[in-house]
């Protein structure tokens, strides 16, 4: 969307003052030179306190921070993975002695032992700062009241967007997750004008608000901050219908802070703005790890250039992206990442096309009378993989089996394969109240 467009739709307070801090607007040679500054203050504090690290920058003969001459000797360095997090477990990364330490979270642990981060009070006020430089550029202003529907505790999300939108001065509903149908009511008596969550919890709120019209006024919604999960264009437009609201896209991971390492501008949103002067981004080769040029795909690799209490260099996300450095027609120059379309160990392989979940659910949402709600099953009966989509039709009166052959026709035209489709009951894929589970893999390992 462009700004003409954001313009029509909403009040133009929402698109004035968006600029909060003067970094986001800088020269390139600037931002530049501010991130090869922090990266070497970065390199400092990993080779006095963080010995993983130090030894890791030792491969690279990088013995001082001197020895970091410009930001393209960043690529010289060895990666850290996940792998480093969990074999260091649990804070065997700390750059920082353990009492120094103001809050512990960490991730889901859903592929294994969950990464824990530590945080120093000055990282907790970065944070703050940048969330609520985020939530500027998405049009967030002073006053309005911000529903936050994300999980409180160890997932980052809740308390990211909580500590974020105080620190602009809005008004922080911390709802947490959970209670849908209570979400709706405490939406419309509080007058939430801003709703944080995972962009399919929003669809499971909508719902609930849906089931709950006999009150006597709807919610009145402006925005929607969403990330947490990879989520389409598809998405996004069936989320604004059904809520009325304008769809802003975070994104963020617990190693680096949590959401707030970028966000979109509401007044475009073409790319979602890296904080520059807190993250370096680089986009690697997945396979080979050799640096991609500007506009290729590939996966999203971030350095720390200001976390005290867990510095990381050259952090593979496993998100795959491209990134460009164009300044946005907002006005910024902040780099972009383009083209968020997942995780790297997402992707399915099933007789040898790649997909991923964002590209079924864009097909899906693009044909009439689909729900967004669905879920992909992969199982290998025999000796081939055979993947089924489970998904629920848009309202009654659908007749579910011409609805199941036009969708087959659609993936097969698309994707190359055969992609079986059950079209259920409405109500029958699971809801989720923070991230998604869109894909089941039955398959026994080989």
């Amino acid at each position: 969307m462009r700004a003409s467009e954001a313009s029509e739709r909403l009040p133009g307070a929402a698109l004035e003052g968006a600029v909060r801090d003067p970094v986001e607007t800088a020269s390139r040679e600037e931002l530049c030179a501010l991130q090869l500054e922090r990266l070497r203050a970065t390199v400092a504090r990993v080779i006095a306190s963080q010995p993983p690290g130090a030894a890791r920058l030792a491969e690279a003969s990088i013995a001082a921070p001197e020895d970091i001459a410009s930001l393209e000797d960043l690529a010289g360095i060895p990666f850290t993975w996940k792998d480093d997090l969990r074999e260091h477990y649990p804070l065997g990364l700390l750059a920082v002695p353990r009492e120094r330490v103001a809050r512990i979270q960490a991730s889901s642990g859903s592929h294994g032992k969950p990464t824990v981060v530590a945080y120093t009070r000055n990282d907790l006020d970065t944070w703050a700062e940048l969330m609520a430089r985020c939530m500027t550029m998405a049009g967030v202003r002073p006053g309005m009241v911000v529903h936050n529907a994300n999980g409180y505790g160890l997932f980052t999300g809740g308390l990211g967007f909580h500590d974020g939108a105080e620190r602009l001065g809005a008004t922080v509903i911390p709802v947490s997750g959970g209670f849908t149908a209570r979400q709706a009511m405490l939406l419309r008596d509080l007058g939430g004008q801003v709703l944080v969550s995972t962009p399919s919890y929003a669809l499971a709120i909508a719902q609930a608000i849906r089931e709950a019209e006999t009150a006597p006024a709807r919610p009145r919604l402006e925005l929607g901050l969403f990330g947490g999960e990879p989520w389409s264009e598809a998405m996004r437009g069936q989320i604004e219908a059904e809520l009325g609201l304008s769809a802003v896209n975070f994104y963020g991971l617990s190693e680096m802070c949590g959401p707030g390492v970028a966000a979109e501008c509401l007044a475009v949103r073409d790319g979602l703005h890296v904080q520059e002067d807190h993250f370096l981004a680089e986009v690697v080769d997945p396979r080979t790890g050799e640096p991609l040029a500007e506009g290729e795909p590939g996966e999203l690799v971030l350095t720390t250039l200001t976390k005290e209490a867990l510095p990381l260099i050259r952090y593979r996300t496993g998100d795959l992206a491209s990134l460009t450095t164009e300044p946005c027609a907002c006005g910024r120059t902040t780099a972009r990442l383009l083209s968020l379309r997942g995780r790297r160990d997402e992707m399915l392989i099933v007789r040898g096309v790649n997909l991923f979940p964002s590209q079924i659910e864009h097909l899906l949402l693009g044909v009439e009378d689909v729900s967004p709600h669905y879920q992909l099953t992969v199982e290998r009966p025999e000796s081939m993989d055979e993947l089924t989509v489970r998904c629920e039709p848009a309202g009654d009166g659908v007749d579910r089996s011409l609805l199941g052959e036009r969708l087959e026709r659609v993936l097969r035209e698309h994707t190359g394969i055969r992609i079986a489709v059950e079209v259920v009951d409405a109500g029958t894929v699971p809801r989720s109240e923070g991230k998604a589970v869109r894909v089941v893999d039955r398959r026994l390992p080989r």
